[in-house]
C-alpha cells in the first residue's frame, strides 16, 4: 500500500479566503431575509426503458413524476447576515419499478419486489454570509468535479454537511467543505457516501468526504478548475481542467479543452490499491448553428476511474448517457455532431448525435482486488464496446408554458470480448419533461 498524502481540504479552503477577506472593505448589499427570498417548484416527468439485450428481463421500465420545491431566504441585515434554505421532494410511481430496472428513478423493491407508490424527503440549510464568503450547514445541493449530485434522474441527490464559498476576487471562486451523508436519487433516507463502481466491504463505509477547490474565469473564453478531495479510508482524488473558446469570426469558433483526474487509495484503503490517472481531451469546431466535437479519453490504471455513488462528479468528455468509458486501462474516442434549430427558425430546439468506441485489457485487473475484482475477465484481453447516442430537446420560448422542456434520449451500447460482463448490451430510451414554476 502506498503512503497517502495528508491534507485537509476544508482547512485549505478556509485559509484561501483569509487574504481576500482582508481586502474586502464593505459587506455586499442584501435585500433582507424576507425581501430576498424565493420559492421555486420543478416538476419532472421521467420515463426510462432500459432493454438489457443480453439477459432479456421482463420488466425494465420505470415511469415516475417528481416534484422538487426549494425555498431560499435572503440574508438578515448587517455585516454578518443569516438565512435559511428549505427543500422538499416527492416522487410518485406511475409504472414499473421493483428494482428491475436499476435506473435510480424509483426505489428498489423490498420484500414484495415492487417499488412503493411514492417516496419523499426534505431538508434544510442554515447559511451565513460575511463580505463575499458564504457558509452553509445542513442538506446541500453540490455540483463540482469531485462531489456533484446533479439532475440526471427524476430527483437530485443531496448531501448532508457543511460548505464554504468565497468570491472576493474577480474571476475567482474558492470553495471547500465536508459531507458525511448522502440522499440518493431514488431514496427517502440518508446513508454514508459510497462509490459508483467499487464494492465497499460489508459493514464498512467511508465516514465522510472532504473537498476544496478553486475555479478561475479571469480571461474571456478561458476557464480552469483545480480540486482536491478525500473520501475517508477510500481515496484521495485530484482534478484539473482547462477550457478555451476562441471566436475566429461571427460564424466560426474553436473550443479545445482537457480534463484530468488522479485517484489514489488512502487510510484503510477499503477498496484496495488504487493508482489511477484518467484524462480526456476534446476539440470542438462551431460553424453557425453546427458543432462537431472530437474527443479522446484514457484511463491509466488497473482499476476503473471511480466517483461517488449515483453522483455526476465525472467531468470527462466520454461520459455518456449509459457508459462512462472508464474501465481499467480503457482508451476511447468520440465523434459528436450538434445542431441548433434556431438556424431554421425554430429557437429552443436542439439536437446531438454521438458515437463512442472504447477498448481495454481486462485481464490486467487484479481478480483479488477488494473493490474492483468484478472487472476482471479472463476473456477480456481485447475487450471492446461502443455506444451511440441521440439527444433531442425542445424548450418552449414564450407564453404560459414558457420554459417547459421536453427531452428525448436514445442510447445503444454493445460490448464484446468480456466487456459485457461489466457494461451490458443495452438499448435505452428516456423521455423527460420539465416544467419549472417560479412562485415568487
Amino acid at each position: 500500500m502506498k503512503t497517502a498524502l495528508t491534507f485537509t481540504p476544508l482547512f485549505l479552503a478556509i485559509a484561501a479566503t483569509i487574504s481576500p477577506l482582508a481586502h474586502a472593505a464593505d459587506a455586499p448589499p442584501t435585500d433582507g431575509f424576507v425581501e430576498g427570498s424565493s420559492l421555486t417548484i420543478n416538476t419532472r416527468n421521467y420515463y426510462m426503458n432500459r432493454d438489457r439485450r443480453d439477459i432479456h428481463t421482463d420488466d425494465s421500465k420505470e415511469w415516475g413524476q417528481g416534484f422538487l420545491g426549494i425555498f431560499e431566504s435572503g440574508y438578515t441585515q448587517g455585516t454578518v447576515g443569516f438565512g435559511l434554505d428549505v427543500h422538499a421532494m416527492l416522487g410518485l410511481k406511475l409504472d414499473g419499478g421493483g428494482g428491475t430496472d436499476g435506473s435510480s428513478i424509483l426505489p428498489y423493491g423490498s420484500g414484495n419486489g415492487k417499488a412503493p407508490g411514492s417516496f419523499s424527503s426534505g431538508g434544510g440549510t442554515l447559511k451565513m454570509r460575511a463580505f463575499d464568503t458564504e457558509l452553509k450547514a445542513g442538506d446541500l445541493f453540490l455540483n463540482n468535479p469531485v462531489i456533484a449530485g446533479g439532475m440526471t434522474r427524476m430527483l437530485p441527490e443531496t448531501f448532508r454537511g457543511v460548505s464554504l464559498t468565497n468570491h472576493s476576487l474577480d474571476g475567482w471562486m474558492f470553495e471547500g467543505g465536508q459531507a458525511s451523508f448522502a440522499k440518493l436519487y431514488n431514496q427517502s433516507g440518508h446513508g454514508r457516501i459510497g462509490t459508483s463502481y467499487g464494492a465497499l466491504p460489508k459493514g464498512q463505509d467511508s465516514q465522510h468526504m472532504n473537498w476544496a477547490g478553486v475555479a478561475w474565469s479571469g480571461l474571456p473564453g478561458l476557464t480552469s478548475n483545480l480540486y482536491a478531495s478525500e473520501l475517508k479510508d477510500v481515496w484521495n482524488q485530484y482534478y484539473y481542467d482547462l477550457d478555451y473558446t476562441y471566436a475566429l469570426n461571427d460564424l466560426v469558433s474553436l473550443n479545445p479543452g482537457l480534463h484530468f483526474y488522479h485517484t489514489q487509495e488512502t487510510g484503510n484503503a477499503l477498496l484496495g490499491d488504487i493508482d489511477n490517472n484518467t484524462y480526456s481531451l476534446h476539440f470542438t469546431v462551431g460553424v453557425g448553428n453546427h458543432a462537431i466535437t472530437a474527443a479522446y479519453q484514457r484511463v491509466n490504471g488497473n482499476t476503473p476511474f471511480d466517483y461517488i455513488a449515483q453522483g455526476d462528479s465525472v467531468y470527462l468528455d466520454n461520459s455518456q448517457q449509459y457508459s462512462d468509458f472508464n474501465g481499467p486501462n480503457e482508451r476511447s474516442w468520440k465523434l459528436k455532431y450538434a445542431y441548433d434549430f434556431a438556424g431554421l427558425g425554430v429557437p429552443g430546439l436542439t439536437s446531438a448525435v454521438s458515437y463512442i468506441s472504447g477498448k481495454t485489457d481486462l485481464t490486467k485487473v487484479d481478480p483479488n482486488s477488494r473493490g474492483y475484482s468484478a472487472w476482471y475477465s479472463a476473456d477480456g484481453k481485447n475487450a471492446k464496446h461502443w455506444e451511440r447516442d441521440i439527444d433531442l430537446k425542445y424548450v418552449v420560448q414564450g407564453g404560459k408554458a414558457k420554459d417547459l422542456a421536453v427531452r428525448l434520449q436514445w442510447a445503444t451500447n454493445r460490448g464484446s470480448n468480456g466487456y459485457s460482463a461489466v457494461d451490458r448490451d443495452v438499448d435505452e430510451y428516456r423521455v423527460i419533461v420539465d416544467y419549472p414554476i417560479n412562485v415568487f
